[in-house]
């Protein structure tokens, strides 16, 4: 099993893409008023439950407005 520092270079990068993911996705949800799919609570939900990635992406697919 490898070690935790061996694994850091990899992690540290997902980590912080993880978080500007998430961070840019409610920053979206927070400043639109309308949404293909839900509500705003609904996607904020989704978005934060579902963090890891899958929650952000499911709501640029799925519950994004188009411009």
């Amino acid at each position: 099993m490898p070690d935790i520092k061996e694994l850091l270079p990899f992690l540290i990068p997902l980590a912080v893409a993880e978080i500007a993911l998430l961070g840019y996705t409610l920053y979206h949800i927070l400043t639109h008023k309308t949404y293909k799919r839900g509500s705003r609570g609904l996607w904020i939900a989704v978005v934060v439950i579902g963090m890891q990635f899958v929650g952000p992406i499911l709501y640029f697919l799925l519950g994004r407005e188009d411009s």
